[in-house]
């Protein structure tokens, strides 16, 4: 918005002076024809922010009298031995709201029914104060937990959430850690961790980060920093548990060690939080654990971060169902169902990024944005409540709507397609995940070449071995100047170049940075005598561009597909959907597609929907199978219909070896719980395991498993027990004896993929006892 302030000085010194004045100010519609639209937004943020006190404080009070009933309880029991009378749990039989009948004066401020059809100036998308569409609520099985507690773990930053079961709505956040940039609200703490040289675990995040910033750089250099280790995972074809993560000193650790130290350090944190807000002791049975991973995973990565779980104590093997693993662009989905219109930006009806107009050129007022932050501020808090049926953005969907949910984290970008379902509200995935590594350490990698482009790669491999802390505190800084680009920006972004990055340059090649930098001829960065690279907007589009070009064409692609048309919303989450280089870009080529959504603490959307996805597993209904997977079997041969080098003659039959026998195929449609079921016989008498191979294809034009599009992925292990006599058997054996005949043994198996991992269960037919079943795609 372009507003000529000169035409009313006393109105935009009063809207600099807060809100509260401008409210009770008197000054006609004709000296600003921008006070109504403004006025509106001013005053659907404080609607919105009392409505959220009254609740929380409604809920906290109602809470503490839980608590104090509950200490009464117990006290009573000791003194009289006997309990004579039974205390339920206070619980909210309803969720405070304000009040629908709230009346606003007219002529004070209009309120738009809907941003779809009001377009008003200041192009921020009005509150709507009509209450949300009701949902038809779906019954819940009994929940075995009491609290959710789910970890975000990311390329770049990471962090946890909780929520009690018995009061769901509210998404309790961790604490704010210490350290990090002035200034910045480190609602999450950064993916690095230090290891001590003997390789004991020392600090994670700000902590590791600070302190191995001031370490001697020869002591330095017997330290273990790892940095965006999470990448590895995605980038190793050949996954194991005994893969290897390189330290920025070089030496190497076991990849499932540093992220058990990792998740550990997290497990300590949570389970302090949530006993401080807890009025009970809780056991470790009462707690679920949720894990956030890219869609774009392959199962081994999966089932890595799970034994990474189990390493670090946080969820025994033998009770698997209290860890779930997390998609982290359907867990962000999940949460975006949720939304009300005040807490989204639409980038569709907002042709304003980051201060700046589309051409980036005029600045947008900084009293409206200094007004709008304050208030935002006033409203933030650890403690989220979310509606207990969908938000008001969903009230414009139809059944058959579809939207698109674009994960652009640090490492990945992660696009799913999903669908609503009317009126239970689960969701429908209509096309398998996709991605790439595309995600804002992209930006970092393309600054990591151009130093090597200016001072050239040998000397940057040197530093990086020899003064690792000062590298790290080098792209720090950088890290925290990427934040700040924006399109059109007209100044140059300076980068502080560490004293002793300045210092190493000139012992190992005999001249200063400032000289090479006039050698390399890269007009776009200049040197500054304060000690400082200077990037100028092209060279910062320089870097951008390659990252943001692929998430674009990624979008657009998927977006063509016949599937996928008639999208009519985009949400933007993750870290990376922060930048205005991402959001203008995407807006430039999508925003008269579709509404571009971008959710408030974007960074912490992710996560917010995984304790949501912990309270409920079952809201996503339906899932696409991302590869088809199958096993290899024996079938008669066939003349002429199967080659002559798949024959085997067995017992005096011919067979046709290596037929791959199809469980589910790519894109398909898997609904949650649906199974699929396979009889298996034991080649031989008295045979205690049997192991299947599995085999994946990302066609699903496959005949045989040695054809050249299939791997081999995984096996299948069925640990069979002794036979018994089926009850009723004759023979003369007493019921539970071992069978002593060759009789035919059928274990019948059973799959699940509609679920975030393949699960596998088992019985022995003939005594209808489980049999122990166990998928592994880690040790091929």
């Amino acid at each position: 918005m372009n507003v000529d302030q000169s035409s009313s000085p006393r109105y935009w010194s009063m809207l600099k002076t807060g809100p509260a004045l401008l409210l009770h100010s008197q000054f006609p519609v004709s000296e600003c024809p921008l006070r109504s639209q403004i006025l509106t937004e001013v005053m659907e943020e404080l609607i919105c922010s009392a409505a959220d006190r009254i609740r929380m404080d409604a809920k906290e009070k109602l809470q503490s009298l839980g608590k104090f009933l509950t200490v009464q309880q117990k006290n009573f029991r000791k003194k009289n031995k006997v309990l004579e009378v039974t205390l339920a749990p206070v619980k909210m039989s309803e969720e405070v709201q304000l009040d629908s009948n709230l009346q606003i004066p007219a002529g004070s401020l209009s309120i738009p029914s809907s941003p779809a059809t009001a377009r008003n100036d200041c192009s921020i998308t009005p509150l709507t104060p009509s209450p949300s569409p009701r949902v038809e609520v779906r019954p819940r099985m009994a929940c075995p937990f009491s609290v959710v507690i789910a970890i975000d773990f990311g390329t770049t930053s990471s962090g946890y959430a909780f929520s009690f079961t018995h009061d769901s709505e509210a998404i309790h956040m961790m604490k704010r850690w210490e350290g990090g940039d002035p200034g910045v609200a480190n609602q999450k703490s950064p993916t690095c961790l230090l290891l001590t040289p003997d390789l004991r675990f020392h600090s994670f995040g700000f902590a590791a980060r600070d302190f191995y910033h001031d370490l001697d750089p020869e002591e330095a250099q017997h330290w273990l920093y790892f940095d965006k280790f999470k990448m590895k995972i995605h980038s190793t074809s050949d996954l194991t548990m005994e893969t290897e993560l390189e330290a920025v000193n070089g030496r190497k650790v076991r990849a499932i060690e540093v992220f058990a130290h990792a998740l550990r350090f997290f497990r300590e944190h949570a389970l302090k939080e949530v006993k401080d807000q807890s009025s009970s002791v809780l056991e470790g049975e009462e707690i679920r654990w949720v894990i956030t991973v890219p869609a774009v995973w392959r199962q081994p990565a999966k089932q890595f971060m799970r034994e990474a779980v189990y390493l670090a104590g946080l969820v025994s093997p033998d009770c698997p169902e209290r860890l779930l693993i997390a998609l982290e662009p359907e867990a962000a989905s999940i949460y975006c169902r949720k939304l009300r219109l005040h807490q989204v930006i639409d980038l569709s009806l907002q042709p304003i990024t980051n201060g700046l107009d589309l051409d980036g050129t005029r600045p947008f007022d900084s009293s409206f944005r200094q007004a709008r932050e304050q208030l935002r501020r006033s409203r933030h808090s650890r403690t989220f409540l979310v509606e207990s049926g969908t938000g008001e953005l969903w009230s414009e969907l139809q059944t058959g709507d579809r939207y698109v949910v674009a994960d652009c984290g640090g490492g990945t970008v992660d696009l799913t397609v999903h669908q609503i379902e009317q009126p239970q509200g689960t969701l429908k995935e209509l096309y398998k995940a996709s991605g790439g590594p595309y995600g804002a350490v992209g930006v970092d990698l393309a600054f990591e070449a151009m130093l090597c482009q200016i001072f050239g790669e040998d000397f940057i491999q040197s530093f990086k071995a020899k003064r690792p802390a000062a590298w790290v505190d080098l792209m720090i800084a950088f890290e925290a100047r990427k934040r700040t680009a924006s399109p059109g920006r007209a100044n140059a972004l300076n980068i502080s170049l560490p004293f002793s990055f300045i210092d190493f340059y000139k012992r190992h090649r005999g001249q200063s940075v400032e000289a090479a930098l006039r050698r390399s001829n890269m007009n776009i960065v200049k040197w500054s005598s304060q000690g400082m690279l200077r990037l100028t907007q092209e060279a910062m589009n320089e870097l951008f561009q390659p990252t943001i070009s692929n998430i674009v064409r990624h979008i657009e692609e998927l977006m063509g597909k016949p599937e996928v048309r008639c999208v009519r919303f985009l949400f933007l989450v993750g870290g990376f959907a922060e930048s205005p280089m991402l959001q203008k870009a995407v807006q430039k080529a999508l925003g008269r597609t579709c509404r571009i959504i971008i959710p408030h603490d974007v960074g912490l959307t992710i996560l917010k929907g995984a304790v949501l996805f912990g309270l409920d597993p079952t809201v996503v209904r339906v899932r696409r199978c991302p590869v088809t997977y199958g096993v290899g079997v024996l079938n008669r041969f066939v003349e002429g219909r199967h080659p002559r080098d798949k024959l085997l003659i067995k017992d005096g039959r011919e067979w046709c070896t290596d037929i791959f026998d199809r469980f589910v195929s790519i894109d398909q449609s898997v609904a949650l719980g649906e199974v699929v079921r396979r009889s298996y016989t034991p080649a031989r008498v008295g045979q205690r395991k049997i192991i299947i191979n599995i085999y994946c294809s990302a066609t699903d034009d496959v005949t045989y498993i040695s054809d050249p599009d299939v791997r081999k992925c995984g096996t299948i292990t069925l640990d069979l027990p002794e036979p018994l006599v089926p009850p009723g058997a004759v023979g003369g054996a007493e019921a539970g004896a071992v069978i002593a005949g060759p009789e035919r043994r059928e274990i019948r198996a059973t799959m699940q993929f509609g679920d975030t991992e393949i699960k596998v269960t088992a019985i022995d037919v003939i005594s209808d006892r489980s049999v122990r079943a166990s998928i592994d795609f880690l040790s091929n």
